[in-house]
């Protein structure tokens, strides 16, 4: 695990293990890093949503804006296989100054938190560039993952077998919480 911080203080990209997929990821607040994934899925970063993935509910509210009733929404269902889109704070970097908004992700995956605690800072996380025509073992198998992406990345982590269902998307951006995109997990209101 120091080696992976080392990695990703220092802007590496990696590819590392969630409670749903595998996903591409950096530290959160190096914009080099951030530059370098969107370069990877060629994407603009102001207009493609990207995910922040935290350990737990301690510092969210340092890097998006969270009324009562989403903390308490997202109390109930994290850490878990959910994405809740949020009004962006200050604290995020440069490259996400014009977005009004940000999803927040605790994924329930010991891998996942040790890194985000291990960076003492949060990761931005985007899912892994996938073709409907490619085989699914390119989104779940390490080994097929590191075959496909480990020239485009700094490092692939193991998490064994990985999922296929996305995050399910909760927006609490107007004050009534709305699932957007229905994945894995059953949101508890």
């Amino acid at each position: 695990m120091e080696q992976i911080a080392e990695l990703l203080n220092d802007g590496g990209v990696i590819i590392y293990p969630t409670d749903t997929t595998y996903a591409i990821g950096c530290h959160a607040l190096k914009e080099r890093a951030i530059e370098r994934i969107c370069a990877l899925k060629g994407l603009d970063p102001r207009k493609h949503r990207f995910s922040v993935v935290f350990p737990d509910m301690s510092t969210i509210s340092e890097y998006v804006k969270v009324d009562n009733a989403s903390f308490k929404l997202m109390r109930r269902n994290l850490p878990g296989p959910f994405t809740f889109i949020l009004p962006a704070g200050s604290r995020l970097p440069k490259i996400f100054r014009n977005r009004k908004e940000v999803g927040i992700r605790i994924p329930d995956n010991p891998i996942a938190t040790t890194i985000c605690n291990q960076i003492e800072a949060p990761l931005l996380s985007t899912t892994l560039p996938y073709d409907e025509d490619d085989d699914i073992g390119y989104l779940t198998e390490p080994e097929l993952i590191d075959e496909l992406f480990g020239d485009k990345v700094d490092m692939v982590i193991d998490g064994g077998t990985g999922g296929t269902e996305p995050s399910t998307i909760v927006d609490c951006t107007t004050g009534e919480a709305e699932i957007i995109r229905q994945g894995l997990g059953e949101l508890i209101e």
